[in-house]
């Protein structure tokens, strides 16, 4: 019996029944979990809110800035569509863009500090266009261009005299007459670069071009100034935000002017059409490099040219308006009263996408009526690799050229491409890339062609063309300008930034200037 009682006592239950009882429970809780979360966010919702989004905290415009635009009049945007995809730029027909609003880019009396680029092209509004707009992205609110050629035509200039901001003239007998009386042309500092043609000829239009738009861009209350041709752009790196009015924005108030060093586009093929949208490789300026690094690989880099850079090394500069400012040559920019306060930028660049396209052999030669013969190109270019493009493309057959080109220009060794940008040497840059493409695809350049012709009659522009063919017959008949300065009456002009004491003498114009060779390390090392 004892036994029996024994049998019919409850027992304790055992731990392997305890332990499966316990993570049934544990298992139906992180069940049940996430589904009530689930379903109280689904009702919150339903109910229209409850739940602080961060995002919601900003306005619409707000919430779509370009990249560190706040507080900038650029950041207002219009609403993105919902049925938009995801990206960064959204693809849309209509012609907006989603950092602004449409692209009238009235914020003049806003943005600070103002910017003004000045410029002398002949170039075309495919060119021009998403050039001017990049730089509107920015923050460069003035732009003075001095136009001639296809860019002085009325298809082009009319669209360009459109766009808010924008300053065209035309390079006129009237102007021509203004510019020889230009005190230049009895100063030292330029004198080296008169009466020679091509470059030289060109260096010295855009340093009287330059003398010129300081006094517009003073009457325009514009803080800075740079001198920018159409195949570059310049790259605000380093800033808090990507904008170069930050960018200049933080430079202390004693600098007087910001260098920017210039990188090369290193282009990989050569059928390039688009520079801005197809090109993301550079050269790095021997100013950003060590200099182990920049002669480790000087010979790899240079791949047999003349120079480590095609063209210039030297890169340009931004000046901040004040009392007797003059250019100093189409890189930099001086005072007549004093030596400038100038630094050097350690991030920010100018993009420079030079000979980035294989028609830029036959447009270079095609500007110049030189000799093709090595003593012959001296007399007319600056730079060895610019004098031996100018024989090629003078000389040599189609086939011949484009074979050059591949050589000296398109970097097809993917091995070396690789190896110099582990090492620093080349670097990817994709931000200019992105900006135009997203305004390309925006629509905003053909909305601009279109606006500029709807605000002209047929009658009144009909007549402008009329008018502008015979003023452009006359500039073109006009003498071109290294022999400007041959009149005996060339004298101080009347405009306030020249009314001042002359020097007897100036520090001279800075060209273009190649990057340092192999020759300089053995003078550095010395």
């Amino acid at each position: 019996m004892a036994g029996l009682g024994a049998s019919l006592r409850p027992q304790p239950p055992s731990s392997a029944s305890a332990a499966a009882s316990f993570a049934a429970k544990l298992l139906l809780l992180l069940t049940l979990l996430p589904l009530s979360l689930a379903l109280f966010a689904f009702v919150l919702q339903w109910r229209g809110g409850g739940v602080d989004d961060p995002i919601s905290r900003w306005s619409p415009e707000e919430s779509r800035k370009f990249p560190g635009m706040d507080s900038s009049p650029l950041a207002t945007v219009g609403h993105l569509s919902h049925s938009s995809d995801c990206s960064l730029l959204g693809r849309r027909n209509s012609a907006t863009f989603p950092y602004y609003r449409d692209w009238k880019f009235n914020f003049e009396s806003d943005l600070k500090p103002k910017i003004c680029i000045t410029t002398s092209t002949s170039g075309s509004l495919d060119q021009i266009l998403p050039w001017m707009y990049y730089h509107k992205v920015i923050g460069v609110s003035t732009f003075l261009l001095f136009v001639e050629g296809k860019a002085a035509s009325p298809t082009v200039s009319k669209v360009l005299e459109s766009i808010p901001g924008v300053k065209v003239v035309y390079r006129t007998k009237e102007l021509e007459e203004q510019q020889a009386k230009s005190r230049i042309w009895n100063e030292t500092w330029l004198s080296s670069f008169f009466y020679k043609p091509c470059n030289y000829e060109l260096f010295v239009k855009q340093s009287l071009n330059m003398e010129m738009a300081i006094v517009m861009a003073r009457e325009a209350g514009v803080e800075w100034i740079i001198h920018l041709d159409t195949d570059e752009l310049l790259h605000p790196a380093g800033a808090r935000e990507y904008s170069l009015r930050q960018l200049l924005h933080d430079v202390p108030s004693n600098v007087d002017m910001v260098v920017f060093p210039n990188y090369e586009s290193s282009v990989e093929r050569d059928d390039i059409k688009d520079p801005f949208t197809e090109v993301s490789m550079f050269k790095k300026n021997y100013d950003h490099l060590t200099k182990d690094a920049y002669f480790g690989m000087y010979k790899e880099a240079t791949r047999g040219n003349p120079n480590y850079f095609l063209t210039y090394g030297n890169g340009k500069s931004a000046a901040r308006i004040q009392e007797h400012l003059r250019p100093n040559g189409a890189h930099r920019w001086h005072n007549y009263m004093k030596t400038p306060n100038e630094i050097k930028l350690e991030e920010a660049a100018v993009l420079h996408y030079t000979y980035s396209k294989f028609s830029d052999l036959t447009s270079r030669r095609d500007r110049c009526g030189c000799k093709p013969t090595k003593e012959d190109v001296k007399r007319c270019f600056m730079l060895e690799f610019d004098r031996s493009a100018f024989i090629i493309a003078s000389t040599a057959t189609e086939e011949e050229m484009l074979n050059w080109y591949r050589e000296h220009v398109v970097w097809t060794d993917k091995t070396l491409n690789l190896k110099l940008l582990r090492k620093g040497i080349l670097t990817r840059i994709y931000a200019p890339m992105v900006i135009i493409q997203g305004l390309k695809e925006s629509g905003v350049f053909g909305t601009i062609i279109a606006s500029a012709q709807k605000s002209l009659s047929k009658d009144k522009f009909l007549a402008s063309i009329e008018k502008g063919n015979s003023s452009r017959a006359v500039a073109s008949q006009s003498l071109p300008s290294r022999k400007i300065g041959r009149s005996q009456d060339s004298q101080v002009t009347a405009r306030k930034t020249l009314q001042m004491a002359p020097f007897e003498s100036h520090e001279p114009a800075v060209p273009p200037l190649s990057p340092p060779g192999m020759d300089i390390e053995t003078v550095i090392e010395a």
